[in-house]
């Protein structure tokens, strides 16, 4: 048409005023909350607007109209095997968390291991936090005086399905297998449980602690007292100490079965209390 290029030139458009669909996008969501977007979308449509998908999902983005979707958690795929009683000390090990509150409401958690062969308590940790690394750390002292298990016998928790734990049990040194019950399943690790409850009818729900160190002492106590005194009705009525001697197989020549290791009793203000109540327990027989 030999126009100049100065001339020739495009003209925007306006564009479409958003104020009216979103005023209507939220009106929609007022009033069904439980509708997404395509919902809406086709509500307009249906009311006689012309907008197209692309411009109704950005009114309603920018609107924050976005609802999350919900996605159910994919439970891992753990095979059940059969919940056994070992033939020998540290063959197998459970171990479990528990939860309960000081005198200010303030949560803590016990972190509890046992021998599955005797039912013996190894460990009772008292923290407010105890993660993975704690556990590893714990394990570690344990097996400096017991001596190392074959496999552990663990839940799904977040703790014990970490890679530190797996990694730490998996080295060289180590070999330790762990067996995870399936999820949901508690009575695949009865042996822990069963502890647990003990434990919680003869030391957290029996006291009322105001600090946590008040509950690892009693704890500490409640343990030795486990061992050694407490009759077992699954170990023929015998203390879990008196299992493990009677029937346990000591695989250590230089170790006589008197000396066999137990629950190790930290050298310090607390050693006293625990022979003081060695003492009291031994002239009550």
């Amino acid at each position: 048409m030999q126009i100049s290029a100065s001339v020739y030139r495009y003209k925007s458009v306006k564009k479409q005023d958003d104020a009216v669909v979103q005023e209507m996008l939220c009106n929609l969501s007022e009033k069904y909350p439980t509708w997404g977007f395509w919902m809406m979308y086709h509500k307009l449509r249906n009311m006689g607007r012309s907008e197209n998908h692309k411009r109704v999902y950005r009114i309603y983005k920018a609107s924050g109209l976005s609802k999350k979707r919900r996605s159910r958690k994919r439970a891992i795929k753990r095979i059940k095997k059969p919940l056994l009683q070992p033939l020998s000390p540290n063959q197998q090990w459970s171990m479990d968390f528990m939860r309960d509150s000081l005198f200010q409401y303030q949560p803590f958690r016990a972190f509890n291991v046992i021998d599955d062969y005797n039912r013996e308590a190894l460990n009772i940790t008292i923290a407010k936090s105890i993660t993975s690394q704690r556990v590893i750390a714990e394990l570690e002292q344990i097996i400096q005086w017991r001596g190392k298990p074959e496999s552990i016998r663990v839940d799904n928790g977040p703790e014990f399905i970490a890679q530190a734990l797996q990694d730490w049990c998996a080295a060289d040194n180590r070999n330790i297998a762990l067996t995870f019950i399936q999820p949901g399943k508690p009575s695949q690790n009865g042996y822990i449980e069963r502890f647990n409850r003990t434990f919680r009818e003869d030391v957290l729900d029996r006291w009322m602690f105001i600090e946590m160190n008040d509950a690892q002492k009693e704890s500490n106590k409640w343990i030795w007292f486990y061992n050694n005194e407490r009759p077992h009705a699954a170990l023929n009525y015998l203390s879990p100490r008196d299992f493990l001697l009677k029937y346990g197989k000591v695989h250590r020549p230089q170790i006589s079965a008197q000396d066999f290791p137990t629950f190790q009793q930290d050298l310090d203000d607390d050693y006293n209390e625990y022979q003081e109540l060695s003492l009291i327990l031994n002239a009550t027989k």
